[in-house]
């Protein structure tokens, strides 16, 4: 039986070259754990959706279809270095079926439309294509974590009453994360802060990039092959510590 906690915020081996969730072990692990659901949310895509869907089918376990999307920071059709080489991440997961043709067409004009550096949507694509979609605040590398974690509450504030308007009462949730990690608790002190002063209700995820602890080392062989690095390197980029799993309860 499922106490009532699933991952909202998982990337599975379709984001390349960062993900090592395989999706059959994934479906496993889930189970083991007693978790009834659990979510796909990869990079910028939604290569792994059919794959997902059809071996959570077969382990009795509820798919929930999502993207953890990159949205660019002014339109997807600006393309300044400066000003818009990186883009913000958000994650948006399916209610239904009109919200998985929604999701399936902005990620697909981010790639026609908005490719710079990686597919990017923009806010006029959630506009006209918010319905059926569940919206959340996503990882620090979020558009409402960087204003805060940068001394721009109000900034943050703002942004996050434009995501409410779009996504609409009960279709968006600010994400709390805790890896231990200092700028994700200062982030969630802004974030809690948010949630008290607009009502918007909170959420708790595991950015889970790979199965259990101990796979931490595949993934950081993943991302030195992606960055051009070596794991005897100090200065490569890493997930640390090594929580990045899907956990229990």
């Amino acid at each position: 039986m499922s106490d009532g906690f699933v991952h909202l915020h998982v990337h599975t081996e379709y984001s390349l070259l960062d993900g090592a969730c395989r999706i059959t072990k994934l479906m496993e692990r889930v189970k083991s754990l007693g978790q009834n659901a659990v979510a796909i949310t990869d990079h910028g895509a939604m290569f792994g959706v059919i794959d997902f869907y059809r071996a959570a089918k077969k382990a009795g376990v509820k798919p929930i279809i999502g993207c953890e999307v990159y949205v660019a920071p002014r339109t997807r059709f600006d393309k300044t270095y400066d000003l818009d080489y990186e883009a913000h991440h958000l994650i948006l997961l399916c209610k239904n079926e009109t919200g998985y043709h929604n999701l399936c067409k902005m990620v697909s004009a981010a790639y026609v439309d908005g490719f710079y550096n990686r597919p990017r949507i923009d806010l006029s694509l959630m506009e006209e294509y918010h319905e059926g979609l569940i919206a959340l605040s996503a990882c620090i590398a979020g558009t409402i974590p960087r204003r805060i974690l940068a001394d721009d509450y109000e900034g943050a504030k703002e942004y996050a009453l434009k995501l409410l308007r779009i996504f609409g009462e009960g279709n968006f949730y600010l994400e709390l994360q805790d890896h231990t990690i200092p700028a994700q608790r200062e982030a969630a002190r802004g974030l809690t802060r948010l949630h008290h002063e607009t009502g918007i209700p909170l959420v708790l995820t595991n950015d889970a990039h790979y199965l259990t602890a101990e796979d931490s080392f595949a993934q950081d062989v993943l991302m030195c092959i992606q960055t051009n690095k070596t794991v005897d390197d100090p200065n490569r980029m890493k997930l640390e510590p090594a929580d990045f799993y899907i956990k229990s309860t």
